[in-house]
């Protein structure tokens, strides 16, 4: 055998034998410390192997969506729907077959019916539709279909960025979220609701009241085509949202009007309004200052005690 591969052959089960001497003293270090510990059953019960649950429930989200889960079983959006949203984003062949995955017993589910005389694409058109028509600078648009609210903080510069300029080349307005105003969303000259959480991030004063000074100068700029009052939403029944205080960075705070570091926590409804008659004197307020076309963003919760009905000549 020549020397140099006998010497190879030494190194590589040297290599070996310390390896497994390692392997086997970290397997004992292991087993120590599952024993002794008390916090986890399965790690006392079953030292070392019991860890492997924690790992394996780790992977469990990754391996499920590519070899367990059905092309329309994920929520809150499918492996069927990222993967149109992809090709899109890519500018590549997003064209697929309808309805040949999508189970049409589910109610509520969209489908085409088929038509004698379906109508061609020259006879359809979309009348305009002028939303607040009494407010100083009513909004006109032919769109049905808009971004809605993610504030800036909650979601990064880029996403920001992104959505800003898709909501200005598909020509639809884009909701600013309860995170406040930011040059992100002005710089690509798109159309703007911004909205006005129960906290008023952007538009409060020192003392967390509406700041009429703040929202004229939010309304002076010409995106802003309207305005939106959050009093609630359906990923958080009951309370307001919520950023953590390590991402109350110093530009997300002067933008919102919070201290650094402090966590932006929202009231579950606005201190000004406690019935239908201060919701509609808010409304009428917030569209007098600004001069926009203003409205509400509201989940509903059993309609069989909703009992009162709100109405006025907006």
């Amino acid at each position: 055998m020549p020397e140099s591969l006998r010497i190879v052959l030494e190194f590589l089960v040297y290599g070996f034998v310390l390896l497994l001497a390692a392997l086997s003293l970290l397997i004992l270090v292991f087993y120590i410390q599952d024993r002794l510990q008390t916090k986890h059953a399965v790690r006392h019960n079953f030292p070392v192997i019991g860890r492997l649950r924690y790992l394996f429930e780790s992977f469990g989200e990754f391996f499920r969506q590519y070899f367990i889960a059905l092309d329309r079983e994920e929520m809150p959006f499918n492996r069927a729907q990222r993967s149109w949203v992809y090709r899109a984003a890519k500018n590549l062949d997003n064209t697929a077959a309808f309805g040949s995955t999508v189970d049409l017993r589910i109610p509520g589910t969209i489908y085409f019916t088929n038509s004698l005389y379906p109508l061609l694409d020259a006879e359809t058109s979309v009348a305009p539709v002028t939303i607040g028509p009494l407010a100083a600078q009513p909004y006109t648009t032919t769109s049905f279909f808009h971004i809605s609210a993610m504030s800036y903080g909650a979601i990064s510069v880029p996403a920001i960025k992104a959505l800003a300029n898709g909501a200005r080349q598909a020509n639809i307005w884009l909701n600013t979220g309860e995170g406040g105003l930011t040059e992100y969303h002005l710089a690509a000259n798109c159309d703007l609701v911004f909205q006005i959480g129960t906290a008023k991030f952007g538009v409060r004063d020192s003392q967390g009241q509406l700041s009429e000074k703040r929202l004229r100068k939010v309304a002076s700029h010409a995106s802003v085509k309207m305005i939106e009052i959050k009093l609630s939403q359906g990923a958080k029944p009951g309370k307001g949202g919520i950023l953590p205080g390590e991402k109350v960075t110093e530009e997300i705070a002067a933008i919102r009007g919070i201290e650094i570091g402090q966590s932006a926590i929202s009231p579950n409804r606005f201190s000004e309004i406690s019935s239908s008659d201060e919701l509609l004197d808010f409304i009428e307020r917030v569209r007098t200052i600004s001069g926009r076309p203003t409205g509400i963003k509201v989940c509903r919760g059993q309609l069989s005690r909703a009992r009162t009905t709100i109405h006025r000549e907006f």
